[in-house]
């Protein structure tokens, strides 16, 4: 299957993508949040749930994993067969997370070395497609533009080395909801990194139809005060993605970036009412997908039914959201 065509079948209409990268440090934090250990085994026992949820295929193109869990096996199957037998793409987030940038109060994503070799590795494991996060935070001068050209650099190396290995690279370029900034600063922020997103992606030579852009909504800073309004968080999303991305990208699957379960759905629903482009707008989401599951499960770890069916919920609440059914009472 060439690229473009999982590329297109990652973002199509109604399906979307569950972020299920969550490192073990990351992983460890949500778990002792709920008062459940965080060991290998119930890791797996909570993911695996999520995974073989009766209608997880009627709303997911794919899932990112996290290297620990692409190399896992459940009932002598691994993860990427149980995936593939459901026609559920696996992927595999291969960055190495956010390190200081030098001379910097900023971060660099890290990860370029070996890369080459771990994509052949994760090829071989099943791995479709693959994702790197880069992080920049709003502040007083902030981001600079040689965080803005630095990570945006790592962005298109690393996309490059996808595509080399046969897989479709998601381009996760996140402008932080932290600080007290308004809507309008989101806006120019995220506007100015996209634009030296897909400028490096096109200096790399990137195939734009063998791409995903999983940005960040624009919104409100979470410290500012001010209540995001669907409306325009849409507007305003919109017409940033419309005026920084090429037409060849197939589509866009938004990071829900600390907004709630609620929110996440609330706004993707009103930016496809809203579209009117030819770019297909679906969910790339982690917390917002998950959260309600992990409360559900942590109040009985062996009711594993109950728990697939509040992913299940979740998840047909957001396909809904992609093509803008959804409706607030349902």
């Amino acid at each position: 299957m060439k690229i473009n065509d999982i590329a297109k079948s990652l973002v199509s209409k109604g399906k979307g993508i569950l972020a299920a990268d969550e490192s073990t440090g990351t992983m460890t934090k949500r778990l002792n949040a709920v008062n459940v250990e965080s060991n290998e085994k119930n890791r797996l026992t909570f993911r695996h749930a999520l995974f073989t949820s009766k209608d997880i295929n009627k709303y997911i193109s794919g899932i990112i994993l996290f290297d620990e869990t692409i190399r896992q096996k459940k009932n002598e199957e691994t993860i990427c067969e149980i995936l593939n037998k459901q026609n559920i793409f696996p992927g595999i987030k291969v960055d190495k997370g956010a390190k200081k940038l030098a001379g910097s109060k900023e971060t660099i994503t890290e990860g370029l070395d070996g890369l080459r070799e771990r994509m052949e590795e994760y090829f071989n494991l099943g791995a479709k497609f693959a994702k790197w996060r880069a992080v920049y935070k709003i502040g007083n001068e902030l981001p600079s533009q040689n965080c803005i050209v630095a990570n945006a650099h790592a962005l298109a190396r690393y996309a490059a080395i996808v595509q080399e290995a046969d897989m479709v690279p998601i381009v996760e370029p996140e402008v932080l909801m932290d600080g007290d900034h308004n809507i309008h600063k989101c806006y120019d922020v995220t506007s100015n990194v996209l634009e030296e997103t897909v400028n490096q992606l096109q200096i790399a030579g990137i195939n734009f139809s063998g791409v995903v852009l999983k940005p960040n909504m624009i919104l409100n800073g979470s410290g500012s005060g001010v209540k995001n309004e669907s409306n325009q968080v849409a507007e305003l999303t919109l017409k940033c993605i419309q005026n920084n991305l090429p037409p060849e990208v197939p589509g866009v699957a938004f990071l829900s970036g600390g907004q709630s379960e609620f929110e996440a759905t609330k706004n993707l629903n009103q930016i496809n009412k809203q579209n009117k482009s030819s770019f297909i707008f679906t969910f790339s989401y982690g917390r917002a997908l998950q959260q309600s599951a992990l409360k559900t499960w942590a109040k009985d770890l062996n009711d594993i039914e109950t728990v697939q069916t509040v992913f299940d919920e979740r998840s047909k609440m957001n396909s809904l959201a992609s093509k803008g059914d959804w409706i607030e009472d349902l």
